[in-house]
């Protein structure tokens, strides 16, 4: 193609063990938004670090506006207008808005500030948002977080800009935000390199689609003319039946009643949970969500109302204190609050027994072992070892190592708030399954989600938050998108 603008050819990439990407080659255009998909360990973050200089490959070649080169670094891929926005914020939290968009651009705390807002005001002018450019970068919200990091890339005159699951922390009104300010860089000729799970959003905002597996390129498709169908074969190099598991549970006695609880932003909220359920939560990012599961599970403190286990007044003022009520939490955050990253799948697995299976002396590391071992195998964690560090796991088995250390401690109520974010479709069906599994044992589940057809499909029956505020209660036979929709945006229909 004449407009090529960035190719790769047989790139290779190996570490120990394991062939992140395996002679992979392929073309992005001029203007373009071009999605890259493919389940976790498929390649797409080690590709996105070779193009923008992070890590070096073992062979191939990167062709950029038909200049060769055989390997990339980070000085060299900025100075050709190439930009990354992580998955993980990379912005100085303690300086404004306007020193992060021109931090390294030599604007020191000598320059003329007013200058430098006045070009970060026109940048916010024409990506079509209003941020107070004095405002200090930790006092912002995730979704102006994403925009100040694309108003970053849009200042150094970006011509290819790679964004990495960017639309995981932001409502449905903030991603279309930022599909705007997509659309209006594509017709500025600027190439997005587009990385997402939620393949839903390929369709409203790509142009093609790569589809990469194990290191490999599989097929560019054009967006318009594939379906949902195809590019999860396609991902998963297999067809995945009935995406939501199928069952009829017979739901049974009470196990968790709130009442009335108001606390963290929220106010006078009451709901019941049954044993076998899985009861979804809907509601928009900042709807008291997930303050409402901190409060239940201990890690906020309620000012009033009461929550009741099978029937009996619970005194939770810790997570410790829910875990023996057998309330468990899967964390929204499971990077920072769900494991600790650094350590193995057993001492992570293992920290819910610590206090079970010692005397504060003596620790009894057969039976924690046995544990560990029972879990792992039960949800089948994927690793060469239980002594490999969680940082180096997928997505999706970081989130089956905070599971199997919850369901180690005997926990029988389940609070998972956004269970499958940044997971791939086919780590996301285990989960389900899982979760599946679970409720037919009789445990029960809270799930907390941002993805309107994960909470239609797998919910037995939903509440609905805004603002603090319980909104409504919807059955199963009477789930509509719509509705739901509404009673989020603080309308409560009769």
């Amino acid at each position: 193609m004449s407009n090529v603008l960035l190719s790769l050819r047989n790139i290779t990439k190996t570490y120990p063990g394991v062939v992140a990407l395996n002679n992979f080659s392929m073309d992005f255009t001029k203007g373009e938004v071009h999605a890259l998909l493919g389940e976790n360990g498929a390649g797409k973050s080690t590709l996105i670090k070779i193009i923008s200089g992070a890590i070096e490959a073992d062979a191939g070649e990167i062709i950029f506006d038909n200049n060769n080169y055989s390997k990339m670094t980070p000085s060299m891929a900025r100075s050709l207008g190439i930009e990354v926005i992580y998955q993980e914020f990379s912005l100085v939290e303690s300086l404004s808005v306007a020193h992060n968009i021109f931090l390294g651009e030599g604007s020191g705390f000598f320059t003329d500030i007013k200058a430098l807002r006045k070009k970060v005001t026109s940048i916010f002018a024409d990506m079509g948002v209003d941020i107070d450019t004095s405002a200090i970068v930790r006092t912002l919200s995730p979704a102006k977080k994403q925009l100040v990091e694309i108003a970053k890339s849009i200042s150094r005159n970006a011509k290819i800009l790679i964004m990495d699951e960017p639309s995981a922390p932001l409502s449905a009104s903030e991603v279309e935000t930022m599909f705007k300010i997509i659309t209006k860089l594509r017709n500025n000729d600027v190439t997005v390199i587009y990385i997402s799970h939620r393949i839903e959003e390929l369709f409203k905002i790509s142009d093609r689609v790569t589809v990469m597996r194990d290191g490999r390129y599989v097929d560019t498709l054009i967006t318009k003319t594939t379906n949902r169908k195809e590019l999860i074969n396609l991902e998963v190099g297999r067809e995945l039946k009935e995406y939501y598991p199928q069952r009829s549970v017979a739901l049974s006695d009470i196990v968790l009643e709130v009442k009335n609880l108001s606390s963290n932003g929220n106010e006078d909220i009451s709901f019941t949970l049954q044993k076998g359920e899985i009861l979804g939560v809907a509601g928009l990012v900042g709807s008291g969500r997930t303050e409402m599961a901190n409060v239940i599970f201990g890690a906020t403190q309620k000012d009033n109302g009461e929550i009741l286990i099978n029937g009996s007044i619970a005194n939770i003022n810790s997570p410790s204190k829910a875990i023996q009520y057998g309330i468990g939490l899967i964390p929204e955050d499971r990077k920072n609050h769900g494991c600790i990253l650094n350590a193995n799948i057993r001492f992570n697995v293992s920290l819910s027994v610590f206090d079970k299976y010692s005397n504060w002396i003596i620790l009894d590391s057969k039976k924690i072992n046995k544990v560990v071992n029972f879990y792992s195998q039960r949800l089948n964690i994927r690793s060469p070892s239980l002594q490999q560090s969680v940082r180096n796991l997928s997505g999706g088995n970081q989130q089956k190592v905070v599971l199997a250390k919850t369901l180690a401690a005997d926990t029988n109520i389940l609070i998972f708030d956004e269970p499958t974010r940044g997971i791939d479709v086919g780590a996301k069906q285990e989960i389900y399954n899982l979760m599946v599994d679970l409720v037919n044992q009789g445990k029960s589940i809270i799930m907390i989600s941002s993805e309107m057809e994960e909470l239609l499909g797998m919910s037995d029956r939903l509440i609905v938050l805004s603002e603090g505020r319980l909104m409504g209660e919807v059955l199963k036979e009477n789930f509509d998108q719509r509705y739901v929709i509404e009673l989020a945006s603080g309308n409560k229909l009769s």
